[in-house]
């Protein structure tokens, strides 16, 4: 059985460009500026799912992996 495909949540924000470095992500998640499906994370290495939702600030957006089937398919 193939594992769902994820992403740690700095190399999220960063691939998004919510951060533009490791250092700055490591910066918004530990100042509790960032939340996963509505709940503040700080930590830098949480997994993040397909269908995860993340928020920073004014800025949201649902993770998608490409080629992923979709949550509960």
């Amino acid at each position: 059985m193939d594992e769902a495909p994820a992403m740690r949540l700095d190399d999220v924000l960063k691939f998004f460009g919510v951060a533009g470095t490791g250092g700055h992500a490591k910066q918004l998640i530990q100042s509790g500026a960032v939340r996963v499906n509505g709940v503040t994370e700080t930590r830098r290495k949480h997994l993040i799912q397909a269908g995860d939702s993340i928020a920073v600030g004014d800025e949201a957006f649902v993770v998608e992996f490409e080629g992923a089937p979709e949550p509960g398919a």
